[in-house]
């Protein structure tokens, strides 16, 4: 039950009424808050001057015939019942709402939902858009980004600080002054949308999201200076955002001198948290290096430290080319829609000239099984005929569409990505081919980082093995059984995620990427593994999607949806680079083994020899004899080398380790890329980044020759290969069953005197 204004009446527990002069009287109903109760009426109740007598016939504050629902009958003191809006009224309230208006109330779509994440996304934008700019004109990328504390004079510490002021710079081609407006204060506009092609960007929103936010929190316009090439004058403009209208606002403008040829700065003041540690800007800058290392990055903190990530990389990657949709990639309003705008005149002419892979034969083929003319006006498609001939496309059989819309990172220049930025003791890098998820192609790229490139891991395992073992026998170290491990915090792998060369911070869960590095058997490969976990070790997992429309699941841009073919791709990535991490983990693991053999039988050398001269009557040379069981001892246990020499080991086997990178103690071995002269100087200088220090501390002496356009000294060199003469051992091992167990002369140089 329910009164005129809609509320739900409250009709628990309602007493019988009492009539006002006996019992058996009126039933008397009381209106209070929009609740209706029956009362017992009482002489003098001051409840009855609001009441209505339902069985008296007195008509008294009842409203009369023809009486609105919102009138208030009789007494004053009466609440008014609710008037509904007319549609004439509701429809007068309606406006339009601009994508500006909406993003400025859900900023948190965007990335601003905390005060330290809009910081980075602020960073991550404008950093996006200067390599993407740089790229497309063909130009090395130099970017600087500078984060100061805001403040009048007293500026509080970084750490303490709830303003500041990003400052990034580019040595871009510059911007032409009547666009500078809408790139910086107009959401949804850009050259990337409409265009199937690689790019970082894609929506338009970003930078211009970046200053919204800026000029939301602190009120203050962004800032931009720009410069083409071959004009004299440098552009300055203070913009801000009519968020009602979605247009820029120019607030200032001048021209000034700029010790530069050409390029952009822009500067936004904005609240934010400075934090180091991950998922903070300190982070993006260094994993962009690693994606990006074509590119010259230089930071400088908040604190005023400076930090330059070097290229690792002497040339631009491969520039992407515009492509058309593929047939499978589109839905039928899409579809309708290309129909319409189309400038061909026929069916087969449309399929063939605005779409990808799509052949004139092909063509009439599609046509036919739709059944429609080849020869029919395209404008004249819609409703049952578009269905058709949707669902004869999608039943279709089209070559996939073309890759070279793609620019992935490749194994060489992910490999020197790692190096240069990452300490570890090996690299791995792989690419996978191309793939399509509905009608939009994609590529896959894994690369991973082993170890901590300390000098300890850096050495030959026996030779760690053995001064484990001497730690042992002094005591310095507790000696524990075979299996056995100290107790200590098991440390995690590390997932790194790109998209487009862009690095994803946040999400990781959610993200497809991060799923099949979960799904992956890592015990297959000789790591530790919990279900449904990243596996165990000092292990750095790169990933990286390449794609024309990268599918993220929000317009923050932070994970990938879960396409199941993305997810397979994923995998097989993952599981190329591991098999190769397991060969390099299984040939330090026999090492191992053989220097454990190789001490067992120099434990008993000393009193083989001697019991060997007791045998002889002290006739025989036990000195020698003992130098020569060390030397057969050192042969039989010399490791891989010694393989490969006895024929235990193929030599193919070692092309199973292409696209990796090996920190030994003589350096980085490998397949690192060959840069220009002056790109390898300044990586080789120790500027780019934290370099192993194995490959850094090399004695200059010592160190192989610097190859021209090499990027560490030593990188691309081979380990001098151990030459043992082991033909007498090998002889041995035949001259048994030829001459009916008759020494050999490796036997009798021992023993023979």
């Amino acid at each position: 039950m329910s009164t005129q204004s809609g509320v739900e009446l409250d009709l628990k527990a309602v007493p019988e009424s009492v009539s006002p002069e006996a019992s058996g009287g009126a039933a008397v109903v009381t209106e209070q808050k929009g609740v209706v109760r029956r009362m017992p009426v009482k002489p003098g109740n001051a409840a009855l001057q609001r009441t209505r007598i339902a069985s008296s016939g007195n008509t008294a504050g009842v409203p009369p015939a023809g009486a609105s629902a919102g009138q208030t009958p009789g007494a004053g003191g009466r609440r008014s019942a609710f008037k509904g809006a007319t549609a004439h009224e509701m429809a007068a309230k309606h406006r339009d709402i601009s994508v500006a208006e909406f993003f400025q109330k859900n900023r948190h779509l965007l990335g601003f939902d905390s005060p330290r994440k809009a910081l980075l996304t602020a960073v991550k934008e404008a950093v996006d858009n200067s390599l993407d700019a740089c790229e497309e004109a063909g130009i090395l990328p130099e970017v600087e980004v500078r984060i100061e504390v805001a403040g009048n004079g007293s500026a509080p510490p970084p750490s303490q600080a709830d303003r500041f002021i990003v400052t990034v710079t580019d040595n871009g081609p510059g911007i032409p002054k009547k666009n500078v407006g809408k790139v910086f204060a107009k959401l949804l506009y850009g050259s990337k949308f409409h265009r199937l092609r690689m790019s970082r960007g894609q929506q338009g929103i970003g930078i211009s999201a970046a200053g919204m936010y800026g000029q939301l929190t602190t009120g203050k316009p962004v800032r931009v200076r720009t410069k083409i090439a071959g004009e004299p004058k440098t552009h300055c403009l203070e913009i801000s955002i009519d968020t009602k209208r979605n247009e820029p606002v120019e607030h200032e403008s001048d021209t000034v001198d700029w010790d530069r040829e050409h390029g952009t700065q822009v500067a936004i003041e904005l609240e934010g948290r400075y934090q180091r540690g991950r998922s903070s800007v300190d982070e993006y800058l260094e994993l962009c290096a690693i994606a990006n290392p074509h590119a010259r990055l230089t930071y400088r903190t908040p604190e005023g430290e400076t930090r330059v990530y070097e290229r690792g990389v002497g040339e631009l990657p491969r520039a992407p080319r515009e492509i058309k949709p593929h047939p499978l990639g589109i839905e039928l309003g899409m579809l309708i829609k290309m129909a319409k705008d189309t400038k061909s005149h026929w069916l087969s002419g449309f399929l063939s000239t605005d779409f990808s892979r799509v052949s004139p034969k092909v063509a009439d083929e599609v046509c036919k099984l739709a059944k429609l003319s080849p020869r029919m006006h395209p404008k004249e498609l819609f409703g049952d005929k578009a269905e058709a001939l949707y669902r004869a496309i999608q039943h279709s059989k089209f070559m996939n569409p073309p890759t070279d819309c793609l620019s992935p990172i490749g194994e060489k220049a992910i490999l020197a990505g790692l190096v240069k930025t990452l300490k570890a003791n090996f690299y791995v890098a792989s690419t996978r081919p191309p793939k399509v998820y509905r009608g939009n192609p994609f590529v896959i790229e894994c690369g991973l980082a082993f170890g901590k490139g300390d000098a300890a891991q850096a050495k030959d395992p026996a030779k760690v093995a053995a001064e484990q073992l001497e730690k042992i026998q002094n005591g310095q170290v507790e000696a524990r059984a075979e299996g056995e491990e100290e107790d200590e915090e098991v440390e995690m792998a590390r997932v790194i995620r790109f998209a487009n060369r862009v690095p994803l911070l946040y999400q990781q869960s959610a993200c497809a990427m991060y799923q099949g590095v979960l799904k992956t058997a890592w015990r297959n490969y000789g790591l530790s593994q919990s279900k449904g976990a990243p596996p165990q070790g000092p292990l750095v997992v790169f990933i990286h999607m390449a794609s024309v429309w990268v599918p993220f699941t929000s317009e923050a841009k932070e994970a990938i949806a879960s396409y199941d073919e993305i997810l397979d791709e994923v995998k097989r990535a993952v599981q190329e680079c591991g098999r190769k991490l397991a060969i390099w983990i299984h040939k330090r693991e026999h090492a191992k083994n053989e220097f454990e053999r190789r001490n067992t039988f120099q434990r008993y050398i000393e009193e083989v020899a001697e019991s060997c001269k007791r045998i002889k009557n002290g006739k025989l040379d036990a000195e020698r004899l003992k130098r020569q069981l060390q030397k057969i001892a050192e042969h039989l246990t010399g490791g891989e080398e010694t393989d490969r020499i006895l024929n235990k080991k193929k030599e193919g086997a070692q092309e199973d380790l292409e696209n990796t990178v090996e920190l030994t103690p003589e350096g980085l071995k490998g397949d690192l890329p060959v840069l220009g002269s002056e790109t390898a100087d300044a990586a080789g200088s120790g500027a780019a980044g934290p370099l192993p220090a194995a490959a850094v501390k090399v004695p200059e002496d010592k160190a192989p020759p610097l190859q021209t356009g090499e990027l560490i000294a030593g990188a691309t060199a081979k380990t001098k290969q151990v030459n043992l003469d082991l033909s007498k051992a090998r002889a041995r091992k035949g001259a048994k069953g030829k001459s009916g167990g008759k020494k050999s002369a490796a036997e009798r140089s021992l023993f023979d005197e």
